[in-house]
């Protein structure tokens, strides 16, 4: 069965990657809550890949929005990341998040909206859209216990707030790498696409 992201993602027009000889050829989807609520874990994030005609799913909650912490305190004056959805071709490679631990770097272009009015609302239609390479990773939250709130553990990063559940798809990520190449296509959704 086709997991319905993969639709949704089809749907758009976006690229997925099909080849099935061999297992992980990874396709990495996030689909962000309608909600609009910060500082809470209410996205989902999607691990995807064929093999030998099957598909296999792993999912699991995620951010895609910066915390309110880094709302109210941008580290930009031009106000604080939020990806704008859309497919973003080899985004991310492995590599160590802030020099620390094991997670997916960005290593290209990433579009992003700048919320500059320090409302505690995300605002994904308005501010200045820029195109570039900001430091939007994938990473986790607390290493030790999963986390409730998203507050410093995003500036607009994509963060797993379960590190156990991180570290899975770190073993992922790495057999993919191993065979597919070191190299991560990113896709984000909104949840009314699917």
């Amino acid at each position: 069965m086709i997991p319905k992201v993969i639709q949704a993602t089809k749907k758009k027009g976006y690229s997925i990657f099909e080849q099935d000889d061999k297992p992980f050829n990874l396709n990495l989807i996030a689909v962000r809550s309608d909600n609009a609520i910060p500082n809470i874990f209410d996205d989902w994030f999607h691990i995807c890949w064929k093999f030998k005609g099957r598909w296999s799913e792993f999912s699991f909650p995620v951010t895609c929005d910066a915390g309110l912490y880094w709302l109210n305190n941008p580290m930009n004056k031009l106000g604080t990341a939020i990806v704008k959805e859309g497919q973003y071709k080899g985004l991310w490679k492995t590599g160590l998040h802030k020099s620390r631990y094991f997670a997916l770097v960005q290593k290209n272009p990433i579009t992003i909206i700048r919320d500059y009015n320090k409302n505690n609302v995300l605002d994904y239609n308005s501010g200045r859209i820029e195109e570039g390479h900001f430091g939007i990773n994938h990473h986790r939250a607390n290493p030790d216990w999963e986390s409730k709130r998203i507050e410093k553990w995003s500036a607009g990063c994509i963060v797993n707030p379960n590190p156990r559940i991180f570290e899975i798809e770190m073993e992922i990520f790495r057999e993919a790498a191993k065979i597919w190449g070191d190299s991560f296509t990113f896709t984000l959704l909104k949840q009314s696409d699917i």
